[in-house]
C-alpha cells in the first residue's frame, strides 16, 4: 500500500522525516556516493530501532512482556506505519546504491516504460502472419505469396 507524504510526516519525528525526505527522488539521485552510504546506514539504524519497538509493543499487547510505560500498549498502528515508511526508504536507498554499483557513470534514469509496447501490426510473430496469408491464398485459389 502506498503511503502519502502526509502520513510519512505524521509517523516520523523531525530527524527521521529529514532522512526519509532525502531518500525520495530527485534528491536521492543528486547525493554523492559517500553521502548515500551514510544515509543508508542511518536509515537502517532507525528502521532497526523502529522494528524492535514495534515488536516490544506487540509483545506488550499480547501480555508476554512487561509494559515499558505505566500501562501496556493497546495499539501498534503508529509503530507499524513508522516501520513501513522506514523500510520503504531503505528499499529506495538500496535500489539507488545497486544502480550506482552496476553502472558507475550512468546518468539518472528517467521514469517511463522500460521497453516500448508492441503495436498491433508488430504484436504477432511473422510466422503466424505468413501462415495466415498462405492459408487465405490457398482458399482463394491463388499461388501463395512469399
Amino acid at each position: 500500500m502506498a503511503v502519502t507524504r502526509k502520513d510519512e510526516a505524521r509517523a516520523l519525528d523531525s530527524d527521521e522525516r529529514e532522512l526519509v525526505e532525502r531518500s525520495h527522488h530527485p534528491a536521492l539521485q543528486e547525493l554523492p556516493d559517500s553521502e548515500l552510504s551514510k544515509l543508508v546506514k542511518l536509515v537502517r539504524d532507525r528502521r532497526d530501532k523502529a522494528k524492535s519497538q514495534a515488536q516490544q509493543r506487540r509483545r506488550e499487547m499480547r501480555g508476554k512482556a512487561a509494559p515499558k510505560g505505566a500501562e501496556p500498549s493497546r495499539d501498534d498502528a503508529g509503530s507499524r506505519l513508522k516501520l513501513s515508511v522506514l523500510a520503504m526508504a531503505v528499499r529506495r536507498l538500496n535500489t539507488e546504491a545497486g544502480r550506482r554499483r552496476r553502472c558507475p557513470g550512468a546518468p539518472a534514469r528517467r521514469p517511463g516504460p522500460a521497453t516500448p509496447r508492441p503495436t498491433p501490426a508488430t504484436a504477432e510473430p511473422a510466422g503466424i502472419k505468413r501462415a495466415w496469408r498462405q492459408s487465405a491464398a490457398a482458399l482463394a485459389g491463388a499461388p501463395p505469396a512469399r
